[in-house]
């Protein structure tokens, strides 16, 4: 797809300070910026790369002062905060790239199911029994849907995710590759014969609006109830949520954190990677928790800061550190010490 200077500039409500019609067709680092490619310059560190760029065009800030000349063959476009503009144009991007329509061969849609207007299915891809598809839906190849799965408007299910019977998606989600939503619970329970028999999980997964999952992540279904993901939550990739698990609004989570069944996470937290979470807790509103921390017992204090394994505040943490540090000196200073006092004891003449 090629894009002029001009077309940018209005989609992002920018001005033009050179040639409106400099063509691009390609996204690039402004240190390696090549002829009919779009940079941007957000950090100071890189403006001097700004005046040797061969990208065509340039998005800037419009308070930007220039030191000297841009070649050119360079076209500024300048505007009120250069990231949030390129993220803009990023999206908008995205959504060209993605804006597929119709059904591949071959691919299985039950006579049952329900599909809105304007839906992609892409080749082998699987609809069960009673699914319900909103409108503009996006289903790339060799994706699953189970039986009884309702998916929202607007929502894009990359290929190979696997949804499975029961489970409900809200609009505008986002699921990638490798996730599996709906699968069992790790429900089982000992018997007399030293074995264990499995506990059905016949629950489900309800996933709300605005939700975006990373690729071979895992969201269980529920023993009885639903897990849920609650409306703009962000889960990275590699992530296990449990059975009966809920997480609360805008929360995010980081790579490779496991969520035992049914904690119970508030909403507006941030969770780093590696965290491990132990089942039947209750995290509250806004609280952080550093990467590789574990979670043993609920915070119930709102906002809360935590770090280490097991987690305490982050303050108490820092300080605690700090000691744990200087161990090996302390060590040290004490042999000095009782060694210094085993000579002075020998010294001492006995009576």
């Amino acid at each position: 797809m090629i894009f002029t200077a001009g077309q940018i500039a209005a989609l992002l409500k920018g001005k033009v300070e050179g040639n409106p019609e400099a063509q691009v067709n390609k996204l690039s680092k402004i240190e390696e910026g090549v002829p009919q490619s779009l940079s941007f310059l957000a950090n100071p560190q890189y403006t001097p790369y700004l005046y040797t760029t061969d990208a065509s065009v340039v998005i800037v800030s419009k308070d930007l002062v220039l030191e000297q000349a841009v070649k050119s063959s360079c076209t500024l476009i300048r505007v009120e905060d250069p990231r949030q503009s390129f993220a803009k144009l990023l999206e908008t991007y995205n959504q060209v790239k993605n804006n597929k329509t119709g059904i591949e061969e071959p691919s299985h849609i039950s006579k049952t199911a329900k599909i809105g207007e304007n839906v992609y299915i892409g080749a082998f891809a699987y609809i069960g029994e009673n699914v319900k598809i909103g409108n503009n839906v996006k289903l790339y190849p060799n994706v699953f849907i189970g039986d009884n799965t309702v998916i929202g408007d607007n929502t894009i299910i990359f290929a190979g995710v696997r949804v499975y019977s029961e489970s409900v998606i809200g609009a505008h989600c986002t699921i990638h590759s490798g996730v599996i939503i709906g699968g069992d619970g790790f429900g089982f329970a000992p018997n007399s014969e030293n074995n264990y028999n499995k506990v059905p999980q016949i629950g489900n997964v309800v996933i709300e609006d605005h939700v975006e999952i990373g690729s071979n992540t895992t969201v269980d279904r529920a023993t009885l109830g639903s897990t849920v993901i609650r409306k703009g939550v962000k889960l990275d990739n590699l992530i296990q949520v449990a059975h009966n698990v809920e997480i609360g609004e805008n929360t995010v989570i980081a790579a490779q954190t496991g969520i035992a069944g049914s904690t119970k996470i508030g909403k507006n937290c941030l969770i780093g990677g590696q965290v491990g979470i132990v089942g039947h807790l209750t995290i509250a509103d806004g609280v952080k928790i550093a990467a590789q921390s574990g979670i043993g017992q609920s915070i119930t204090n709102p906002g809360e800061i935590v770090q280490g394994s097991p987690a305490f505040g982050i303050g108490d943490y820092k300080r605690s550190y700090v000691l744990f540090r200087s161990l090996p000196d302390l060590k040290n200073k004490i042999s000095e010490l009782e060694k210094a006092l085993n000579e002075l004891k020998q010294s001492v003449p006995k009576e």
